[in-house]
């Protein structure tokens, strides 16, 4: 097995490791089943414990590691609390264009959105290659999308939702054709939202998180495989 190399970078060597080791879960290059032991880990990145140690912690709190009895292993997600989670998600969503689209007085707020729509048109013209970390692009853009309709509140509960199925959702983010067309959606549908073409950038929204929820399902399914397979031939 093949593990990411260490960024190039004068930054600290646990953030290095941190990120190497990120991109190797959701990789699936550590079996679900298999404990992340800290002096494997070391040797697999070429570092001490104590690097490895405060990466894990990092990789903890994201949610990507869980701790059981005999230790810390990768995150291994519950299938139907996704689907439910996902569910709720595109309700909370797709709210947000309805009550602006039923009400003529309800605008997107052009001083929010707007901002953030720049800032997408400017990752279509450098777009960044396929990454973990990229989540947290996209849930910035959800929120503002949704709390530019007016409604504080649905942004709000948003939050939660995301703060649940963010481990699960940073396996989205893995082929340059998924943060191509990420990037193309997101444009798209802001500037109907700003534009007044509900209808059309509520089927773009439905389409992109449905989208999301499959490539997402289908990424955990796999990782649960692993868990299982692995589990059976553990002594």
């Amino acid at each position: 097995m093949t593990f990411s190399t260490l960024p190039e970078s004068e930054g600290p060597l646990a953030e290095r490791v941190y990120v190497a080791l990120r991109a190797d879960l959701m990789a699936g290059r550590y079996e679900p089943g298999k404990r992340l032991g800290e002096e494997r880990l070391a040797g697999n990145y070429g570092v001490s414990r104590t690097p490895v140690r405060e990466a894990l912690s990092r990789l903890s709190a994201d949610g990507l590691v869980s701790r059981e009895v005999d230790g810390l292993y990768p995150y291994r997600p519950r299938i139907d609390q996704l689907n439910d989670l996902y569910e709720v998600r595109l309700t909370l969503e797709l709210r947000g264009l309805a009550r602006a689209a039923a009400d003529p007085d309800i605008r997107h707020d052009r001083d929010l959105l707007g901002p953030e729509l720049d800032r997408w048109y400017r990752l279509r013209k450098v777009p960044p290659g396929p990454d973990a970390g990229f989540v947290e692009s996209d849930e910035r853009y959800h929120l503002t999308l949704l709390a530019a309709s007016g409604n504080a509140q649905l942004a709000e509960a948003l939050k939660v939702v995301n703060n649940r199925i963010r481990p699960a959702r940073m396996f989205d983010y893995f082929t340059v054709e998924r943060m191509e067309s990420t990037i193309a959606e997101h444009i798209a549908i802001a500037e109907g939202a700003l534009e007044g073409r509900y209808a059309e950038a509520t089927a773009i929204l439905t389409r992109h998180i449905e989208t999301s929820r499959s490539l997402v399902v289908g990424r955990a399914e796999a990782a649960l495989t692993w868990a299982h397979l692995a589990n059976a031939v553990r002594p």
